[in-house]
């Protein structure tokens, strides 16, 4: 993990997934939809919906950019940025379904996670401190400062962080393959489960193939 923090991370590839966008013609899975509905209602219906945002892996991903230099209120991890979108009542982003599913999995396991392109990846990813000068365009945001930032690098450069991946690796109607990594700064305890849950979940609603899983500390 990133420059000796204690954590972990699960990893799932998956071959042919469905990625379609929502809105372009395409059907979305109702099944899934209804899953990401049912969460959003339960979670809305806790006596306090605010304190998901002080479970323990939101605690630990806001001490990790804190220790990087890195204001976690300026610089949230994406699991806390969609869980407060819940929470004020916006709901989940509908995308496709296999950005639906990671976002599930994000909110369900309060952890961030990655999703890239395996096609517009290069060569191995390593996981490090952002370093002046990194930037890039995040999806469907401005240029991302990666400076202090935990992101993961492949032989071209920064590609992703648990705040906002880049354009560059995100996924479309052409993605063939992808890696979706579950990052957690506070351990591997129950990585595993959510590894698994992921990798089942684009199986049944993005028809994954060749899925395999993977903990890496």
């Amino acid at each position: 993990m990133c420059d000796g923090a204690r954590g972990g991370a699960g990893l799932a590839t998956c071959a042919n997934c469905g990625v379609e966008e929502l809105g372009a013609g395409h059907f979305a899975v109702p099944a899934l939809i209804a899953e990401l509905k049912n969460w959003e209602q339960a979670t809305l219906r806790l006596p306090e919906p605010r304190a998901v945002l002080e479970s323990p892996q939101i605690l630990a991903t806001r001490s990790a950019y804190k220790a990087l230099g890195k204001d976690p209120a300026r610089y949230r991890g994406s699991a806390e940025a969609l869980l407060r979108r819940v929470i004020s009542g916006k709901g989940l982003p509908q995308i496709n379904a296999v950005v639906d599913v990671i976002n599930l999995v994000s909110v369900e396991s309060r952890l961030p996670v990655g999703l890239y392109d395996l096609a517009h990846v290069s060569g191995d990813i390593v996981f490090r401190a952002g370093r002046a000068g990194e930037s890039y365009k995040g999806i469907g945001k401005y240029d991302l400062n990666l400076e202090g930032l935990p992101v993961f690098c492949d032989a071209l450069g920064a590609h992703g962080s648990p705040t906002s991946d880049s354009e560059r690796t995100m996924v479309t109607s052409e993605t063939k393959q992808v890696l979706a990594i579950i990052i957690s700064f506070g351990g591997k305890e129950r990585l595993d489960r959510w590894t698994q849950r992921m990798s089942e979940l684009f199986q049944r609603f993005a028809a994954g193939q060749e899925c395999e899983t993977a903990l890496i500390a």
